[in-house]
């Protein structure tokens, strides 16, 4: 056991106090939300300052909040976009990776040269609106999964981490008579989980919290995935769809109520996935990350 020095056990604990506070005031607004969402409408009025409890346990705000069809609607249209998109993503981005992290592709510099391009530059909202509707993909879900389906950043995570891998093994597997696909799906992949499971959860929470797209392309309201309905309540103080019938419609922050719980449906299921993923994700960054 390593003997520290009086310096070093003040330096920690110092450390611990300060990472401490940072993590209480990243986790309040979280508990804020969480236990306002849960809260009386009445309670919630009465309620001053900082909330560690409910205002009035109640959780008529959820009930009127599942029970909106706009917002169910929205969950539907969000986990159709997300399992094709997310499944579109994927498989573009393992492809393109794959085959940019071979050394022996012709050209590939030229060709990286060309996606890193897009990072820095673009043709602007109005090209890229005119270019979806031109295709035939305005108003519908597909404009939310087909143009973005790559980005830049996953892309070249996944392929430095490809890269990481070491290629004696592809070698010895053409020396058995494998070709390319086989190599990526017996080799690459399952050595590559991390990394994979790391992309999985940039793309499957950037498609979840995903609005301006859907803003800009959808005008059927039945399409409206769930971020842009959570927009809806929480700018245009659209909540007159969920007070419809309640018995305390009327009570002065049922509204506000309704809002705190409506963000808590959307944020939670994101969430969920992330304790399951969390073992490959410094690692999967950190591969992604030591080559260039």
């Amino acid at each position: 056991m390593i003997k520290r020095s009086v310096g070093e056990r003040i330096f920690e604990i110092i450390n611990i106090i300060i990472l401490t506070l940072l993590g209480l005031i990243a986790l309040y607004p979280l508990w804020h939300v969480l236990m306002a969402s849960i809260s009386s409408g009445d309670g919630l009025a009465r309620h001053t300052g900082a909330m560690f409890v409910p205002a009035g346990f109640s959780l008529k705000a959820y009930r009127l909040v599942l029970e909106t069809p706009m917002v169910l609607k929205g969950y539907g249209n969000t986990l159709y976009i997300l399992v094709f998109g997310l499944a579109l993503s994927m498989t573009m981005t393992i492809l393109g990776a794959f085959a940019l992290s071979r050394k022996g592709l012709y050209g590939r510099k030229v060709i990286l040269l060309f996606i890193i391009f897009t990072m820095y530059f673009s043709g602007g909202m109005i090209p890229f609106y005119f270019t979806v509707k031109n295709v035939g993909l305005a108003d519908t879900r597909w404009a939310l999964i087909v143009p973005t389906c790559v980005n830049t950043f996953n892309f070249i995570i996944m392929r430095t981490g490809f890269e990481a891998i070491p290629v004696s093994l592809e070698e010895s597997a053409k020396i058995d008579g494998a070709n390319d696909f086989v190599v990526l799906w017996k080799i690459i992949l399952p050595l590559a989980k991390p990394i994979i499971a790391v992309i999985v959860l940039y793309y499957a929470v950037g498609i979840w919290n995903s609005w301006f797209n859907a803003m800009l392309f959808l005008r059927n309201r039945e399409l409206y995935p769930l971020q842009l309905v959570l927009r809806e309540i929480l700018i245009q103080n659209d909540t007159a769809a969920m007070t419809m019938g309640g018995g305390d419609a009327d009570t002065g922050m049922l509204n506000e109520v309704l809002k705190y719980a409506t963000i808590c449906v959307a944020t939670i299921p994101i969430l969920v996935i992330y304790p399951f993923l969390q073992k490959y994700f410094a690692k999967g960054v950190m591969v992604g990350a030591v080559k260039g």
